[in-house]
């Protein structure tokens, strides 16, 4: 079963992934895929490792800046996309697990031909979609990560799991409120309809067209500290690939 977590900076994509994989680890073999360029460490042994071919590190030594660099190490592996899938589909084959790392910069996986070669090898894909707790300012917040996450769907053709990272960082008492604006659509809309700004009357006429064309999905509230959610990701992936079951 592979999963492709996917993040913006500072969610927690890689420790999440190296802590998820210890956790499988327990009862399943586990394989970890490295697809970013520019980090400097990992929490985890990789068995594939894309700084192997390319680092944005030595291609600024040619002169390249921060962000032409990590372009132009994508637009180098496209060269070797092919055998980086022949890799992963082999090391998927070979054990119960393959959490795939993509970059720090979600924009350099989402949106570079890389990524979609990537995801386009793999049969009915799933991605962990992460989010952090700084992000959901207002209501219009949670419609985003939604609505995110639906988009990630359309530009991967991967169902996508949206998790909360960093859940131990919630204020008791704060868990229900974000899981209710977070799940309930309905109240969330009707929060919005209450919002008399431009962002609020957009937020609401996405949220009202959500429950058309948002596929079934749950969130989850997860923690490389403390494990929490770890056993409901693990329950996900097996629903995904193995009882064909929805995601509700």
């Amino acid at each position: 079963m592979i999963l492709t977590f996917l993040g913006t900076a500072g969610s927690g994509k890689t420790t999440i992934t190296g802590a998820f994989g210890k956790y499988l680890e327990e009862e399943h073999s586990v394989a970890y895929v490295n697809l970013d360029t520019g980090v400097k460490t990992l929490p985890y042994n990789p068995d594939l490792d894309v700084r192997d071919t390319v680092t944005v590190e030595e291609i600024m030594e040619e002169g390249f800046g921060p962000n032409g660099a990590i372009v132009e190490s994508y637009d180098r592996l496209l060269k070797h996309v092919n055998d980086i899938l022949r890799e992963v589909l082999k090391l998927n084959g070979e054990h119960d697990y393959v959490l795939i790392d993509t970059p720090g910069q979600m924009e350099s996986f989402l949106f570079h031909e890389f990524g979609t070669r990537i995801m386009d090898g793999f049969q009915d894909p799933l991605v962990v979609y992460l989010f952090s707790l700084e992000i959901l300012r207002g209501a219009p917040d949670y419609c985003f990560v939604r609505t995110f996450a639906m988009m990630i769907d359309l530009r991967l053709g991967a169902t996508t799991v949206p998790v909360l990272s960093k859940a131990d960082l919630i204020p008791k008492g704060e868990l229900e409120r974000h899981r209710k604006l977070l799940e309930d659509v309905e109240y969330l809309t009707a929060r919005l309809k209450l919002d008399p700004s431009m962002q609020g009357y957009l937020a609401h006429r996405l949220c009202s067209f959500l429950p058309e064309v948002s596929p079934p999905v749950r969130v989850v509230y997860a923690s490389a500290r403390d494990g929490r959610g770890f056993e409901e990701m693990e329950t996900l992936a097996y629903e995904h690939y193995c009882t064909c079951g929805d995601l509700t």
